[in-house]
This record gives C-alpha cells, sequence and structure tokens, in this order.
C-alpha cells in the first residue's frame, strides 16, 4: 500500500518538502528496494540541491556500482564549480582518480581561461600523465604560438620517448627543424647506440645530409672517418703547421724558408734551396686543410706547400708575368721571378698566377715546390 508524501509551496522561498534533524541524524532519508530512492525534478533549475557551510554539499555512495551518476543530452553530465578549490575532485586508492570516457569525442578535456594549465597531472613515483593509443597518438600537444608540448626535469630526460619498432622521438617540421636541442653547458643534441647502428644520422633529398657550424670547430671526430664519396674542400691550399722563428716579422703571404732546429724563419737571399712555402691566409684564400695541428709554447703558423695562396712578391728584380716561375729574394719574406734557371733548381716556390709590372704587392700563386 503506498504511503506517499506530498508537499506544495507557492513562495519559492518555502521548501514544499523539508526535513529537519537538530541532533546529528538525516534531514532526509530516501528508500527503495528497486527504483529512485530520492528523484528530484526541475524544469529550468537544479533537480537536486546539495548544500553545506562546512562539511560536503551531496555525497553519493555505492558497494558495487556509480557512487554517483549524472548524465545529460546536450551538456555536462557532471560540473563541479569552485572558487578557491578544484572544480572536480577525484579519489581512488586503487584505481583512476578520474575516468573519462567517450564514444567518439574527447576523454578527458581540461580547459583554462587565462594563463594556467590547462590538464595538469602529477604523480610522486609513476608518470604524471600518461596517454595510450592502439592507432593514434599516445599524446597529442597543439599550440599556436608556443610549445607543442614541453618536459622538464630537474636530473633526467626532459623528454623521453621509447618504442620498439619506430622511432624513440621524431620532430616533424614544414618549414622550420623538425628537431633542435639546446644545452648552455652541455651537447645539444647527443646520438647513442649500443648495438651496430649509426649514433647520429642525418639525411637530406635535396639539402644536406649533416651540417655543423662552430664558434670552434664545425665538427670534431674521434677515431677513423670513412667517406664513400668525394671530399670538396671550397678553400684554396693544403698546408702545415710548423713552429715559427721571428714571429714579429711573419704575417700571411710571407715566404719562409727552413731553420736549422726545424723552425720557420722570413726568407732573406735569393735562390735559397732551404725555401718550404709561403704563410697560408693572406688575401681570399684560406687554407684548405691545415695538417699536424698541435698545441706547443711556440708560435705556430700554417705553411702552404700544395694549391693556391696568396704570396708577397718583389717586382724590383725583374717584372713578373702569369707563369713565371718564383723563387725567393733578397728582399725580406719576398719572392720573385727565377730569371736563372741553373740557380733556381730546388728553390722554386710556385708558378705566379698573377702579372706584377713593377713594385711590391701580394699576388696569387700556384705552391710547386721544386
Amino acid at each position: 500500500m503506498a504511503n506517499p508524501v506530498n508537499g506544495g509551496s507557492t513562495d519559492k522561498k518555502v521548501a514544499a518538502v523539508k526535513g529537519e534533524n537538530t541532533v546529528g541524524g538525516d534531514g532526509v532519508t530516501g528508500v527503495s528496494n528497486s527504483g529512485n530512492a530520492i528523484h528530484g525534478i526541475s524544469v529550468t533549475s537544479f533537480g537536486v540541491l546539495g548544500e553545506s557551510s562546512s562539511g560536503r554539499g551531496v555525497v553519493a555512495l555505492s558497494d558495487t556500482d556509480y557512487g554517483l551518476r549524472a548524465a545529460s543530452r546536450t551538456s555536462a553530465g557532471i560540473r563541479g564549480s569552485s572558487v578557491e578549490g578544484r572544480g572536480v575532485e577525484g579519489w581512488a586508492t586503487n584505481s583512476e582518480g578520474v575516468v573519462g570516457i567517450s564514444a567518439h569525442g574527447t576523454g578527458v578535456w581540461g580547459q583554462t581561461e587565462g594563463a594556467g594549465i590547462g590538464t595538469a597531472g602529477s604523480s610522486k613515483t609513476g608518470p604524471g600523465v600518461r596517454g595510450t593509443s592502439l592507432d593514434g597518438r599516445g599524446v597529442d600537444g597543439e599550440s599556436t604560438n608556443a610549445y607543442g608540448v614541453a618536459g622538464v626535469s630537474q636530473k633526467s630526460a626532459g623528454v623521453r620517448g621509447t618504442s620498439t619498432d619506430g622511432r624513440g622521438v621524431e620532430g616533424w617540421s614544414t618549414n622550420t627543424e623538425g628537431v633542435v636541442g639546446i644545452s648552455t653547458k652541455s651537447t645539444g643534441v647527443w646520438g647513442q647506440t649500443d648495438g651496430d647502428g649509426r649514433g647520429v644520422a642525418g639525411t637530406s633529398k635535396h639539402g644536406i645530409g649533416v651540417y655543423g657550424f662552430g664558434g670552434h670547430l664545425a665538427a670534431f671526430f674521434e677515431g677513423d672517418v670513412e667517406v664513400t664519396g668525394d671530399i670538396r674542400l671550397t678553400n684554396a691550399d693544403c698546408a702545415e703547421d710548423f713552429d715559427i722563428a721571428e714571429a714579429d716579422l711573419i704575417e700571411a703571404g710571407t715566404v719562409v724558408v727552413l731553420g736549422d732546429e726545424g723552425t720557420m724563419s722570413p726568407s732573406r737571399r735569393p735562390y735559397d734551396k732551404r725555401v718550404a712555402g709561403v704563410i697560408s691566409g693572406a688575401g681570399s684564400y684560406r687554407p684548405g686543410i691545415v695538417l699536424d695541428k698541435q698545441q706547443s709554447s711556440n708560435n705556430r703558423m700554417p705553411v702552404a706547400l700544395l694549391g693556391k695562396v696568396f704570396c708577397r712578391v718583389d717586382a724590383t728584380h725583374g717584372a713578373i708575368e702569369v707563369g713565371d716561375l718564383l723563387t725567393t729574394s733578397p728582399t725580406l719574406g719576398h719572392a720573385m721571378r727565377a730569371s736563372d734557371p741553373l740557380k733556381a733548381f730546388g728553390a722554386v716556390i710556385g708558378k705566379a698566377l698573377r702579372p706584377l709590372k713593377e713594385g711590391q704587392s701580394l699576388i696569387p700563386i700556384l705552391i710547386a715546390l721544386q
């Protein structure tokens, strides 16, 4: 037999039904064996409103099903609002604190209208945020003007990617760098393989496979280097470092001769068979390769032994034409035309590549010691 309780009110400030308990019990209790214990219906306002000044507004408990389930056809199933605290908080001892599930849309969506974090995940010992997907992206980060994804760590990797058969980390960009590594005190990008693979590999369809630029060195290789194609050097000569005597008298373009201790000095006499070459780096030419680079307490400079180099020449001892053989002159550190073939044997520096009718100047020559 039904025993309904009906309440009515024509004043919006007065509840149609009110239950009150002043000694700590329930104000209203709803019990049902198979239906809804309490069913609240409203056309334009809350179906059920729970409010508390110091405790929980609404508490829902269940032994085997949802503690609280809310459903909406066109709006949020559940909305939590708070001025100073969390809008919604989920708490679990052995399972997920919050689970968002969607058949066709986003499982969990986080949004902030200000400068806060749209979605934040934190963990003491496990992943702060974890995303998994069968055929799509595990985690997708997108931004219009800032980082799509930013990873920060104090003592470990800021971002780590792991894959069994694919790439651990892949960066893709249409108009700029795919991956950029930046470090203020250590290595910008480090590549390592523990097997037979490549530590770092660079490929390009139409550009440069690997490009290095440095203030000190563009590249440094510790170990052998194997090249299957051509090595193209854009600079002019092959030079070798030597210890230099009288360094204050020597500059780029100076003709130098061997000393008794193997050091180089500026040439001083004509047809000197001790001639070794020309100090590289004058004019618009730079050494393409420098041999025997090493630390030394003596002054060391690159001496061009092969190729093109700008050389100091003196036409006082005879006008110089293109193709003339050059030798040492009486002028300090200058070459001159080798007009005496007998004296020139063993003292030739190279051939002139530009004429000089008179005076002293820098001209390009082709080093050909003989």
